[in-house]
C-alpha cells in the first residue's frame, strides 16, 4: 500500500490509564471505571491527576499523538500503523486521530481473518505488532514501557531507525494552551519541545539511559572483523566458563561493531 510507514505503540488500554493514576476528561464515568480498575493493585499510591500530567507521566491520548506528529511536519496522506490492544473509549477516542491521518491501519484491519488463529493469544498479538513497528520507517510511542524502549533499542542496533518519544512533560502544558495560539505557534513550539527526543543517532551520552534502549553509539559506527573475532573466540583459554563465554558470542557474533580493543576488553 506505501514504500514508507509510520507506526504507532499507543499505550491507551483500560488497565494502563488506571495504572497511570491520570484524567482524560470523561467526566465521572471514567473516574469510577478506571478506580475500579486501579483497585486490581492494592499498594498503589493515591495520586493527583493533573500533577502526574504536569510531571509527564501520562500517556499521550490517540489525539494528542496525531497533533504532535502533524506539528512535527508528518503530512495527512502518511500511512500510519497503530499497534495497541483495547482502546479505553473505543471508536470514540480513536476518531480524532484518524481525521488526521486518513490512512490510518492496524494489524486487525491489514489481516483481517488471518490473524483468527492469534486472537486468544495476547502476547502472540504484541509480537505481531512488535514485528510491523520494527519494519517501520519511523516509530513513534506515547508511552515509555517495556515494549517501546526494546523496539528503540532494536532498531538504533540493527542500523539506526528513527524512535520518537513524545517529550510528555513539556507537551502537556502546550495541548492544554492549544486553542490560545494558532498552528504556526503550536508547530514551532511542539518542534522546540521535541528537540532531543526525536531518535537522532547521538540523543543520549554514552553510558546514559538503560542499556537495552540506548545500546552504545559505538554499535553503529566501528567496523567489525568476523574472521578475526571467531579466530579469538576458537583460541579462548578452554579453563573460561563455557556458559559464559558462548552466551558472549550469541550476544554480539551479529554486530557490525566491535573492534579489536573492545574485543580485548570482553575477552
Amino acid at each position: 500500500m506505501a514504500r514508507r510507514f509510520v507506526a504507532v505503540h499507543l499505550r491507551f488500554e483500560p488497565d494502563m490509564l488506571a495504572f497511570s493514576g491520570c484524567y482524560y476528561g470523561g467526566g465521572d464515568k471514567e473516574r469510577y471505571e478506571l478506580a475500579e480498575i486501579r483497585k486490581r493493585w492494592a499498594t498503589l499510591p493515591e495520586l493527583i491527576p493533573d500533577e502526574e500530567r504536569t510531571r509527564g507521566r501520562c500517556p499521550l491520548t490517540p489525539h494528542e499523538v496525531g497533533l504532535m506528529l502533524r506539528a512535527l511536519g508528518f503530512k495527512n496522506e502518511t500511512y500510519l500503523y497503530v499497534a495497541s490492544g483495547e482502546v479505553y473509549g473505543g471508536e470514540k477516542t480513536l476518531q480524532p486521530l484518524k481525521e488526521l491521518f486518513p490512512n490510518f491501519y492496524t494489524k486487525e484491519i491489514v489481516a483481517g481473518d488471518e490473524l483468527k488463529p492469534f486472537l486468544p493469544y495476547s502476547s502472540n498479538l504484541a509480537a505481531i505488532d512488535y514485528v510491523v513497528c520494527d519494519e517501520s520507517d519511523v516509530f513513534v510511542t506515547n508511552n515509555n514501557g517495556n515494549m517501546a524502549k526494546i523496539l528503540a533499542g532494536s532498531r538504533r542496533y540493527m542500523g539506526h531507525k528513527r524512535t520518537i518519544r513524545p517529550n510528555a512533560k513539556r507537551l502537556s502544558a502546550l495541548f492544554q494552551a492549544r486553542n490560545k495560539m494558532d498552528w504556526d505557534t503550536f508547530s514551532r513550539k511542539v518542534k522546540s519541545c521535541q528537540s532531543g527526543f526525536m531518535g537522532d543517532p547521538e540523543e543520549v551520552r554514552l553510558g546514559r539511559g538503560e542499556f537495552h534502549e540506548y545500546p552504545s553509539s559505538c554499535i553503529c559506527k566501528t567496523p567489525f572483523n568476523h574472521s578475526n573475532f571467531i579466530e579469538k573466540y576458537n583460541n579462548h583459554t578452554p579453563s573460561a566458563n563455557p556458559s559464559l563465554l558462548d552466551s558472549r558470542y550469541r550476544y554480539i557474533r551479529n554486530s557490525s561493531d566491535l573492534d579489536d580493543k573492545i574485543l580485548q576488553k570482553l575477552y
